[in-house]
């Protein structure tokens, strides 16, 4: 699905959940002539992405179960709408799943940034295992490979972290923010152990559209041209991005406060020749020498 095509479709599902979640009843043909679609598509919508409301069928139309009418604000409406219609956002989407993102402790367990997803089947345990982690404030200990082989930690979960798909686990260990690769996790261990969230790691994972945070982040700037632009227009390819200027030839100057170089030099690459960075001139220096250890290494191999 496109990118205006997701995003119509999560604006069509949160709007029928505004209306679900104030007591109105949803009549398909009616929802069909409003959103400009086939029936069959409202009832989809209905019958599969709401198919884990508790929805009551009258007549034809179909409305809120009464006990759960007015529980949704806006921030819920807008996720449900989201995760409704990406279901393998989510390891493992089945009802009870769900059902338990009623449960508001669910909720503050994770934290999604962005529209696609990584494969995670046959991991839904080690993913609710952390899940628990976090809403019961438990310490954990998992392995984790590193440069120097694998490591052990103990660390305090605090969110799982969904961005551009990928998963990750946002814990703080020895006294710093830290992010793991879900993927990544072996023999994840919920210990007796509790712990009291840092509220200011909370904000900076709530602000930051990334998951790399620093005490001295980077400030980058960057020139788009114009072939380029309507995409950096449309939304954020750079974590943190701002439009600074429009130029008269039809690019843009962006820039970004980051907290790794990561979250800047793949999309820089994936763009290139489109974009070139400006300031700090240590991060062109450092695409600059990638991009020509990589050539260098493609000659050799040849």
């Amino acid at each position: 699905m496109s990118a205006s095509g997701h995003d119509t479709l999560v604006q069509r599902l949160a709007m029928m959940l505004v209306k679900l979640n104030q007591g109105e009843r949803l009549e398909p043909h009616a929802l069909a002539h409003e959103f400009n679609v086939h029936v069959r598509t409202i009832q989809r919508d209905i019958n599969e992405r709401f198919g884990y409301l508790p929805l009551e069928k009258d007549n034809g139309a179909y409305r809120m179960s009464t006990a759960f009418l007015g529980r949704l604000n806006l921030k819920d409406i807008e996720r449900f709408a989201a995760l409704a219609g990406i279901a393998g956002l989510f390891p493992s989407l089945s009802v009870d799943f769900l059902r338990d993102i009623f449960d508001s402790r669910v909720e503050t367990a994770l934290m999604v940034k962005g529209h696609n997803y990584e494969d995670l089947r046959g991991r839904e345990d080690a993913f609710k295992a952390v899940e628990r982690a976090i809403i019961g404030r438990r310490r954990m200990r998992f392995s984790y490979p590193g440069a120097e082989g694998h490591k052990t930690y103990e660390a305090d979960p605090h969110k799982l972290v969904n961005v551009k798909g990928v998963w990750y686990l946002a814990a703080r260990h020895d006294g710093k923010l830290k992010t793991f690769s879900f993927s990544k996790l072996e023999l994840p261990v919920v210990t007796p152990w509790t712990f009291e969230p840092d509220p200011e790691l909370l904000r900076q994972l709530e602000a930051d559209d990334g998951i790399w945070t620093s005490a001295d982040p980077i400030e980058v700037v960057l020139t788009v041209d114009a072939q380029a632009a309507p995409y950096f227009r449309r939304r954020k390819l750079i974590a943190n991005q701002v439009i600074d200027k429009e130029l008269a030839d039809g690019g843009l100057i962006v820039s970004a406060r980051v907290g790794h170089a990561n979250q800047v030099l793949p999309v820089v690459r994936y763009w290139i020749p489109h974009l070139r960075i400006l300031t700090p001139k240590e991060l062109a220096v450092e695409l600059e020498r990638g991009l020509g250890d990589f050539v260098s290494e493609g000659k050799r191999t040849r």
